[in-house]
């Protein structure tokens, strides 16, 4: 019988205990720092076992990524595309992005990681066809830029402005605990306060 490729093959208990133990460990160590053993041991299977479906760690890694991102992206794009006020969209989006990276931390680097070494296959097999398409959104920034209810700015870079604010304290999170001098307890409330400085800040922005 050939072997079975991805989570699907596998009894969903089994698939669940699998994806949480690999998500649990991934989050908390990374791709270089966790190691199969023990996600099994926190699975409760036997290591060859894991290695019969996830012949590597990169492929149990892939998988979990790509299933995050494949839950995220419809909520982003359902955000770009929505029909709420500007004001609240952003709120919304930062809020959603922010809680997605503190519960995700390793995605940021394996979407760099990835995009960094092989774009195609990222967009191709990774990333959800479906992307988020950000017309309504730039056609929204314009005409509250027109109506004079913000200053004018170009809406591509509002994004980038916005997701950079977002990323940038989980990816460089151990210089910016060593700059600052934070401990664990005291990163993780820094980063449940983005939400809201962040917020805060791009409003203040725009105002015009």
């Amino acid at each position: 019988m050939d072997k079975p490729e991805g989570p699907q093959a596998l009894p969903d208990s089994t698939e669940q205990k699998i994806f949480d133990a690999a998500h649990e460990v991934f989050t908390q160590k990374g791709m270089d720092g966790a190691k199969m053993q023990e996600i099994a041991n926190l699975a409760g299977i036997n290591k060859a076992l894991l290695h019969y479906y996830y012949r590597t760690k990169e492929k149990l890694y892939e998988t979990v990524a790509r299933a995050v991102i494949g839950k995220a992206v419809p909520v982003i794009r359902q955000m770009f595309e929505g029909q709420q006020p500007l004001e609240e969209k952003i709120r919304q989006f930062i809020d959603f992005y922010i809680s997605l990276i503190s519960h995700n931390p390793f995605i940021p680097l394996f979407i760099i990681s990835e995009i960094n070494k092989h774009p195609d296959r990222f967009f191709e097999t990774i990333f959800p066809q479906e992307m988020p398409r950000p017309e309504i959104f730039f056609k929204q920034v314009k005409e509250e830029a027109a109506a004079g209810r913000i200053r004018p700015i170009n809406p591509k870079h509002l994004i980038v402005n916005i997701i950079s604010m977002c990323v940038f304290p989980y990816v460089g999170k151990p210089m910016i605990r060593l700059v600052l001098g934070m401990s664990s307890a005291e990163t993780r409330i820094f980063m449940e306060e983005r939400k809201s400085e962040v917020t805060s800040f791009v409003q203040a922005a725009l105002r015009p």
